[in-house]
């Protein structure tokens, strides 16, 4: 299982690759100012760092209980993007709504929008940093 160092490089790793590029992606695509798009990036980030610590955490130990390893099949990678992103979304909604001045339903399609790039994003990110980094097999295994 991953140390708590590892977790937090990873968490950190993950949202600083991704606000560098959703920030001007979303900036284009939504036609709102950068610095706009900015911040709801940039809280949604911080939110998504803290959730994504955790999420990771509790995965790990269901996993670890259920299946005996931590290591990941193609479709338990999927549900693990899917429900991770799933979580965000009740959160993030009211948020972006609030800040842009927008109607839920401008803040569901934006954050859809968001939700849609970070699903294939973490897929690909979280794939990518397993080869990178392993996870360290317990002793005797």
């Amino acid at each position: 299982m991953r140390k708590t160092a590892d977790r937090i490089r990873h968490a950190l790793s993950f949202e600083l690759l991704g606000l560098a590029i959703v920030t001007p992606l979303g900036a284009v695509v939504f036609d709102h100012p950068m610095g706009e798009i900015g911040v709801v990036a940039a809280v949604s980030a911080t939110i998504a760092t803290l959730w994504n610590y955790l999420y990771n955490l509790i995965f790990d130990h269901a996993l670890l209980r259920l299946r005996g390893t931590v290591r990941k099949t193609l479709a338990i990678r999927v549900g693990h993007a899917v429900l991770f992103e799933t979580g965000l979304l009740a959160v993030l909604i009211p948020f972006i709504a609030l800040y842009l001045g927008i109607g839920l339903w401008d803040a569901l399609m934006m954050d859809l929008a968001f939700a849609g790039f970070y699903l294939v994003y973490a897929f690909a990110f979280n794939w990518a940093y397993d080869l990178v980094f392993p996870v360290p097999q317990p002793d005797g295994a």
